[in-house]
């Protein structure tokens, strides 16, 4: 049992450096919309506690790539010392982040413009195909990228938390062609894969080393759990049955008086939801978004069913029976396109269930890249043999029963961060978050 070889951009580096600049691009551009969308008093006003101030996140990202490519790669001196601690994320919670002395909003996109300036300025002279670990296969600009990427997507769930009229719009996402002949459930057999990576050059230090697991034949969604399906859910009085939930997650329902996933609300008879600033019916074929730990699990215990783990997650995922290997994507090797999956926020929406033939995997399940992060049974925990890569915040601080562990990516998560091998990571209580589910049975 073997993963795919590495991506044949990985050893050359005029290749690599094509890749790296592309992607600093595109997560800079959508950072961009992002924050020009709205006005300086949207920009620096913190729409709820449990997000920071869109004018933070901006900032942030230039210090970032300034800390990481300019001092780490290039060993320049800092820009602008005295604004490092504002912007350190363990520094300061999100709530206080407010009633700092942040930079104002031209300052936080001057900043930000001189640091990618300075940046790819490093990018056109760096040896990226070896050398240090930190510039190897040009892992510093990928982890940059991604992590600009993971802000955009950040701010895409501030800009669903502020009030007022839609700043964003998009495109709507290609139908479902076939999903009534569709299967409720494929098998998935039992038997050993290969999980994490080994040979990715840009996965971060979670999703390392490659490593054997052998996990029992189980049945698994063909897709992700529909509102239409999560509606009969609570239409059944799942949100007032105690033997549905765990304790926490009861004690979350009662205390918060929750009947519903985070933005639906019941009128005239039917179930409206707020999406970036639009009210519009919820739609029963889409996956049902918006949705904590809890809420899932309690829905797949109604349902007869469980969460998958983590485990049964990416060998539903990678695993292709025939050649023995796990592949990169569902799909195969090849990098995302708008055929596999729904990506980028090019539609602002999950697709319905049933749309992206061309990703499924070879069990047949699909949409198990983008559409919605789906929630897995696991904790999030080291892989044997898991070393922190370059620093400890990024994973290992977080490992431990308290966050559970998401797959596969939303309709917000750009393709630079979005693998078969990515791992995503949050409280159980999280609901402003894209979260979905999808739910498995043994055999």
């Amino acid at each position: 049992m073997t993963e795919s070889p590495a991506p044949p951009h990985a050893g050359d580096d005029e290749a690599l450096r094509g890749r790296a600049l592309a992607a600093l691009l595109t997560a800079r551009e959508r950072t961009t919309l992002l924050t020009d969308s709205v006005d300086d008093h949207d920009l620096t006003a913190q729409h709820s506690p449990l997000m920071s101030p869109l004018v933070w996140d901006l900032a942030h990202i230039g210090n970032q790539e300034e800390l990481w490519l300019l001092r780490g790669v290039a060993g320049r001196e800092a820009m602008r010392p005295e604004i490092d601690g504002l912007y350190d994320a363990f520094e300061h919670p999100r709530a206080s982040r407010p009633s700092l002395p942040l930079l104002a909003p031209g300052e936080a996109r001057s900043y930000a413009s001189e640091v990618r300036g300075r940046a790819l300025d490093v990018l056109e002279s760096a040896p990226l195909g070896d050398g240090p670990a930190l510039v190897r296969s040009g892992f510093a600009f990928g982890m940059i990228a991604q992590h600009e990427q993971q802000h955009d997507e950040t701010m895409l769930i501030t800009h669903q938390l502020r009030s007022g009229p839609a700043a964003l719009t998009a495109p709507e996402p290609p139908r479902a062609v076939d999903a009534a002949a569709l299967p409720a459930e494929v098998l998935v057999p039992g038997g050993p894969f290969t999980m994490g990576t080994s040979a990715e050059p840009w996965a971060l230090d979670n999703e390392r080393p490659a490593h054997q697991r052998d996990v029992p034949g189980f049945v698994i969604d063909t897709a992700p759990v529909t509102c239409g399906a999560y509606r009969a859910f609570i239409e059944d009085g799942g949100y007032g049955e105690r033997r549905w939930w765990a304790p926490e997650g009861w004690a979350m329902v009662r205390e918060h008086e929750l009947g519903a996933p985070l933005f639906w609300h019941r009128d005239a008879g039917q179930w409206l939801r707020r999406r970036f600033g639009v009210t519009e019916p919820v739609p029963d074929d889409e996956p049902v978004l918006h949705v904590s730990w809890y809420e899932a699990d309690a829905y797949a215990r109604w349902a007869g069913r469980r969460l998958p783990t983590e485990a049964e997650w990416e060998k539903a995922a990678r695993h292709d029976p025939v050649s023995g290997r796990s592949r990169r994507y569902p799909w195969g090797d090849e990098d995302p396109t708008p055929e596999h999956a729904n990506l980028g926020q090019r539609h602002l929406r999950p697709a319905p269930a049933g749309a992206y033939p061309a990703g499924r995997a070879p069990c047949g399940a699909g949409q198990l890249i983008g559409d919605v992060w789906e929630w897995t049974a696991s904790d999030f925990l080291p892989y044997p043999g898991f070393a922190p890569f370059p620093y400890r915040e990024y994973s290992e601080v977080f490992f431990g029963p308290g966050h559970k562990v998401l797959r596969g990516g939303s309709f917000a998560v750009d393709t630079v961060a979005c693998r078969g091998t990515f791992r995503n990571w949050d409280l159980p209580v999280r609901r402003q978050i894209f979260s979905g589910f999808r739910t498995a049975r043994d055999l």
